[in-house]
């Protein structure tokens, strides 16, 4: 599934050129630092910030759609040796209920890897799986695993254009969405995991799916 995030060096820089948005510090999230990565040894000084990204999202297949709540990812960035670097923080993502599908949850999990240096091709990638959780399924029901997870690359969304909320401490408003997204047949679900694929409609190929995600971001110093 390509899926869930983010925009990075390449939108926060066009974006602080921008003219601050309206919105009000009341609208604004509780931004969290405290799963920043530190600068590794030999960053060069000065170079290294962490983003703390505060999302809402919702993943639609064939039509039918899964309101994601909220979805919050750290990551540090800068420079090593005067070359671009990053270093993943976390994904927090709490279960959510699966329309359809009585007493289920799904919940996004990190998948190991991520590139949030944005370009003109798209804003950011990240791996990640969706597992699944109801009383008759199996323990390790997903869409995707840690091994095999499902790749999300993500780009603008006209409908929602990078905004500056403040410039000090440096806090975006923006909207990305992933219009290619593949999914494959669920695993590890066990006896029933036929009729979760029937109900969710997978596997579904690209072009039948989006992921839509609207994100707060802030910027701090490390």
């Amino acid at each position: 599934m390509k899926l869930l995030a983010l925009a990075a060096a390449g939108v926060a820089a066009a974006a602080l050129a921008l003219t601050p948005g309206a919105a009000s510090a009341d609208e604004l999230p509780t931004f969290d630092f405290t799963a920043c990565p530190a600068p590794p040894p030999n960053a060069d000084p000065g170079t290294w910030r962490c983003e703390a990204f505060v999302s809402q999202g919702k993943l639609t297949i064939h039509g039918r759609e899964i309101p994601l709540g909220e979805l919050r990812l750290t990551f540090s960035e800068g420079r090593v040796n005067g070359q671009y670097a990053q270093a993943f923080g976390t994904l927090r993502h709490a279960p959510v209920r699966v329309p359809g599908l009585a007493g289920t949850t799904l919940q996004l999990r990190y998948g190991g890897y991520s590139d949030f240096q944005g370009n003109a091709s798209r804003r950011g990638e990240l791996d990640v799986y969706a597992a699944l959780r109801h009383p008759l399924l199996g323990k390790e029901c997903s869409i995707g695993t840690a091994s095999a997870p499902l790749h999300t690359v993500v780009h603008d969304d006209p409908a929602v254009p990078p905004t500056v909320l403040s410039k000090n401490p440096p806090t975006m408003h923006f909207g990305v969405v992933d219009p290619d997204l593949a999914l494959p047949a669920t695993q590890g679900c066990g006896a029933l995991g036929k009729l979760v694929d029937r109900r969710l409609g997978l596997p579904s190929p690209s072009g039948e799916n989006t992921f839509h995600q609207t994100t707060y971001v802030r910027y701090k110093q490390l």
